[in-house]
């Protein structure tokens, strides 16, 4: 079967709208007016890629956020510093005992308590959308989602920078 080769351009001409418009109502129901992007993502991470979702390696968020944005170690470890610190006291760090140089990042409590007020508010922004589909629009919405993430996994996987083709913009 061909696909249709007009979908590629459909799907690009929707995911502005949907990454930046939609996403960016979602981060900030995530952030609740008190935290910073930075902040929300470093959060997210720990629960999403960390050890039960409370803990994770220091470096490993730095890699995580340096490929989402244009950011540096020196402004991630400022974010994480105000993290641990009053009025947040969000996160922990603690030395790696198999590498003294290596720090952990782990949820306190409290941020425990936030990453779950951060869900509470982004499972309603989300049902604010949801509530307007279907029962078959919700499960091919879930299916079609998961499948790109999954592709998309594995495409990162395969990819090599010989096997990456750039096209180059002219600025005048």
């Amino acid at each position: 079967m061909k696909k249709n080769k007009d979908a590629s351009q459909e799907f690009l001409d929707l995911f502005y709208p949907i990454h930046y418009l939609m996403g960016m109502q979602i981060e900030d129901a995530l952030r609740s007016g008190i935290l910073t992007r930075q902040q929300a993502c470093i959060l997210w991470t720990i629960r999403a890629e960390g050890e039960n979702g409370v803990r994770m390696r220091r470096k490993d968020i730095e890699a995580a956020l340096c490929k989402w944005y244009d950011v540096t170690s020196s402004a991630i470890s400022k974010s994480l510093r105000a993290m641990t610190r009053p009025p947040f006291d969000l996160l922990q760090m603690t030395e790696d005992p198999m590498n003294g140089r290596e720090k952990f990042v782990s949820l306190t409590p409290k941020g425990k308590r936030c990453v779950t007020g951060m869900i509470h508010n982004g499972v309603a922004m989300v049902d604010a959308i949801v509530d307007h589909l279907t029962e078959e629009e919700i499960k091919s919405g879930i299916h079609f989602l998961s499948r790109v993430s999954d592709i998309n996994r594995q495409l990162q996987n395969d990819i090599t920078p010989s096997s990456t083709s750039k096209t180059i913009i002219e600025v005048d």
